[in-house]
């Protein structure tokens, strides 16, 4: 099932990259605007600012840390499967959401529900798209991941437009049914690589037709890289022995055609005692990306980042109105506009990043110290032209989410970016959903955005602080500040799906 080379790069890939920028803006179009529901929710269920905050802080931040397990459906289903199955979850949250009776009901149906169903799309199109792109990889997964900016530029004005005329229930039930479309772009996604589960169900087939109990089957067979040529025996068995799990049926059946049970209970342990060492050799790697002092500066960065920049995505709109600078959403709301200004700061600080004398560490140091700064002018901002243009510079280093790959496999290396991609993204995720209910409380109790609002933005300039304190070179790091380590994608698609 190895690709040949003539695919990659070319080709039906570029119908995978529409496909998953089209997926990715159906299923992140409503969530990444949600400041425009926030104000009707608060209108319609009369809760708390703070409680009704969980609603946008869940919708965001559990695909992210949930992006181990959805990976690991991606690996093991393939991107087509898990993209079908993740368009019934978004649509059917958002169709949900419309019968809504409270905001409790609101946080399961359209904050975790509708979430992960957008972590599952996001890991299945990363994970496609790397597997049909090898030396344009870079610029395939940045025209796919601008897909949320873009919807999120669409969808604030839609959503604020069907409001109007159809209402907030019919609304929702109108993106929910758009969002079925997510199947249609499931179609495209033709599997290059045979996925996990089948790799297992073939392996089981093989030992039940030669009769041996625990046989290997042949290398080539599950060899899940595309097109890689420096996969080593000793990587591939390694992989191999996670894919292929002993199911107990089978396993009582197997046992039964051995006439030696004492053999049979070898071969147990034996498989038994291998996992145990590829799980204990797992976590052992963990143990020791979390000793890099760069890492964990890192890690602590993105979840200050997360807690104090994400709540401007969700209340801007409400900040707007509770100063009386408008009386209701613009016919372009200011989450269209910061959506925007994502969307070329992505860009941006993607060209910026690849310049030698930029070091991209301090690069994201200094746009976390921006972004910081325009948070605590809000305050202080008393025109909706000032909160447009604060908007938009928040929304431009807010894409300094576009280098967290790259920092992260410039302080661990490539080969540990899956495992310490997958731990940032838990740091981010968790900032992402404590931000919006914590200055949701800080207004239940001021009455006011003020104090929020400054939490945020101190939040955000410690975080530049800190990570550009701890990785200065006088701490010794491993890696010295000067060496550019060799960013070349490999086809070891796994590993860059965890970037979701």
């Amino acid at each position: 099932m190895a690709p040949s080379t003539q695919v990659q790069d070319g080709g039906w890939g570029w119908a995978i990259v529409v496909a998953s920028f089209m997926a990715q803006l159906l299923a992140y179009g409503s969530p990444q605007s949600v400041g425009v529901l926030y104000p009707e929710w608060l209108h319609a269920f009369q809760e708390g600012k703070g409680m009704t905050a969980w609603v946008g802080s869940l919708v965001a931040g559990v695909g992210l840390i949930a992006s181990p397990v959805c990976s690991a459906c991606v690996d093991n289903f393939g991107a087509r499967p898990v993209t079908i199955f993740s368009g019934v979850m978004v649509a059917g949250g958002l169709m949900l959401s419309a019968f809504a009776p409270n905001v409790q009901f609101l946080i399961f149906s359209y904050g975790i529900v509708v979430g992960l169903g957008c972590g599952l799309v996001y890991a299945a199109t990363l994970t496609i798209t790397c597997q049909y792109f090898d030396k344009r990889r870079g610029l395939a997964l940045g025209i796919v991941t601008t897909g949320t900016s873009v919807g999120a530029f669409i969808y604030a004005t839609a959503q604020n437009e069907l409001i109007v005329l159809f209402g907030l229930d019919g609304c929702l039930l109108i993106i929910g049914a758009i969002a079925l479309n997510l199947m249609a772009c499931a179609g495209f996604m033709r599997p290059l690589n045979m996925p996990g589960y089948y790799l297992k169900q073939k392996a089981a087939l093989e030992r039940n037709n030669e009769e041996q109990l625990f046989e290997k089957p042949p290398l080539d067979d599950l060899r899940i890289t595309s097109g890689s040529t420096t996969t080593t025996p000793e990587k591939t068995l390694i992989v191999k022995e996670l894919l292929i799990t002993i199911d107990a049926k089978d396993l009582n059946i197997q046992t039964e055609k051995k006439k030696g049970s004492f053999l049979a209970g070898l071969a147990i342990m034996k498989v038994i005692k291998k996992k145990q060492q590829a799980y204990s050799k797992y976590m052992q790697s963990m143990h020791e990306i979390l000793q890099d002092q760069a890492m964990v500066a890192f890690c602590i960065a993105v979840f200050l980042f997360s807690l104090g920049a994400f709540p401007p995505v969700l209340f801007i709109e409400d900040v707007a109105q509770s100063e009386g600078l408008i009386e209701e959403v613009s016919v372009i709301p200011l989450v269209s506009i910061g959506a925007i200004a994502t969307c070329v700061g992505k860009l941006a600080l993607g060209v910026l990043v690849d310049i030698r004398w930029i070091n991209g560490i301090y690069l994201y140091a200094f746009t976390m110290f921006a972004g910081g700064v325009a948070l605590l002018l809000i305050p202080i901002t008393k025109t909706y032209l000032g909160l447009q243009v604060l908007s938009a510079v928040l929304g431009f280093f807010s894409g300094n989410w576009s280098l967290t790959s790259y920092i992260t496999t410039k302080i661990v290396g490539l080969d540990r970016l899956t495992q310490a991609h997958g731990i940032l993204m838990f740091f981010g995720g968790f900032g992402i959903m404590l931000g919006p209910p914590v200055v949701g409380w800080f207004f239940d109790w001021t009455q006011s955005y003020d104090l929020a609002f400054y939490f945020s933005g101190c939040c955000v300039v410690l975080g530049a602080i800190v990570l550009s304190v701890l990785t200065l070179p006088c701490w010794n790091r491993k890696h010295s500040e000067n060496d550019r380590p060799d960013v070349h994608y490999t086809s070891n698609c796994e590993k860059v799906a965890s970037v979701a």
